[in-house]
């Protein structure tokens, strides 16, 4: 098989042409959109955020794939209790280095440049925002450049920014390690739900890999917007990558807001929706969101783990039982089915979407 045709979209749905926000504020740096002014219940606020950043568990990639029993132990509690935790002694450090600067090279484009990448009609590739489903929505403050990177016949080349030098030599070892990162997350995460370590990685079935690259500009009321609106993501697991200096990531941890202090060249990994189900709500997916700041724009790229459209979101069998774990998803929900669902709306928390995967009680 070659690349997609150039025409031919996902399949998953599509977004609305929007403005783009870099070109907002860099034609005015006090103008801020009513559209993207949250409702007063959805603003970010002080007295929302709990200051444990410290706490949210790190977890030795090195010492996992040595089949450190210690550290296997740390993952299984931090996916249970967090559905979030920074990877560190990963081996990738200088790709990391490489990915934020082809994303940074690709947002200092002039806009007509930009635009020559603009998402179609009828899919979520290319250039402009994500999950804009009306005319009438709130927006987020920032602007993407969405790509399926894996494999490599999903590719729609009509999306890459080939112009520049090195671009898609850096996307391609990117996501070939971010990828192996995964691959030894799955492993021990097959071996604590009690299947061979391949298990998960076999479940995605014909898995793609997809990172959304963002850009976040500074904004003069960072108290009226957000980057990102709370949402659970509709991967296995994704990884992200995020600017070292500024700390804007915050995940719902016991009812508070939690800011992800940045740690220099770790990978964040979150637990999606998929995983929640394939667990049986054992690990969680986490809602989380983005905020905004004055000083300076942020940048950031996140790496999803999809699994193959007519992959079945059922609950492992090991990790149902009549003792005390009862099944509490349902049985035959095709993940193309899932995606579509959630893509169709705007991005509103985790409930709604997470609710469709569950038996009703």
């Amino acid at each position: 098989m070659g690349t997609m045709q150039e025409d031919e979209g996902l399949g998953f749905g599509s977004s609305l042409p929007v403005p783009s926000v870099q070109e907002i504020v860099r034609n005015d740096a006090n103008n801020i959109p009513e559209r993207y002014i949250k409702n007063p219940e959805d603003r970010p606020k002080g007295s929302d955020i709990c200051l444990v950043s410290d706490d949210i568990p790190i977890i030795n990639l090195y010492m996992l794939s040595k089949g450190d029993e210690d550290e296997r132990r740390k993952l299984d509690i931090a996916c249970q209790e967090w559905g979030f935790f920074q990877i560190i002694n990963h081996g990738a450090d200088g790709v990391l280095t490489k990915m934020k600067a082809a994303v940074e090279e690709f947002f200092d484009l002039p806009l007509s440049e930009k635009k020559k990448y603009g998402m179609a009609a009828n899919d979520v590739q290319g250039y402009g925002q994500g999950y804009v489903v009306s005319e009438d929505q709130k927006l987020d403050w920032n602007d993407l450049l969405f790509l399926i990177t894996l494999p490599a016949n999903f590719r729609n080349i009509k999306y890459w920014p080939l112009t520049i030098p090195g671009f898609k030599e850096t996307i391609e070892e990117y996501a070939k390690e971010i990828q192996r990162v995964a691959d030894e997350i799955f492993a021990n995460l097959s071996l604590l739900m009690g299947v061979e370590s391949d298990f998960l990685k076999q479940m995605h079935g014909d898995a793609k890999q997809g990172i959304r690259m963002n850009y976040y500009p500074s904004c003069a009321r960072p108290d009226l917007v957000l980057g990102v609106s709370p949402h659970s993501d509709s991967s296995s697991i994704t990884l992200l990558v995020q600017d070292d200096e500024i700390t804007a990531l915050q995940i719902k941890h016991k009812g508070a807001w939690v800011p992800v202090k940045p740690i220099p060249n770790a990978i964040v990994v979150n637990i999606g929706d998929v995983m929640e189900a394939w667990s049986n709500g054992r690990y969680k997916s986490i809602e989380h969101r983005a905020v905004t700041n004055v000083e300076k724009p942020r940048i950031s790229a996140a790496a999803f783990v999809i699994p193959g459209n007519e992959v079945e979101l059922n609950p492992l069998k090991t990790m149902v039982d009549d003792d005390g774990r009862p099944r509490i998803f349902k049985n035959g929900v095709k993940y193309i089915d899932y995606l579509r669902y959630t893509l169709a709306k705007k991005m509103e928390g985790k409930l709604a979407n997470i609710e469709y995967l569950k038996l009703e009680n």
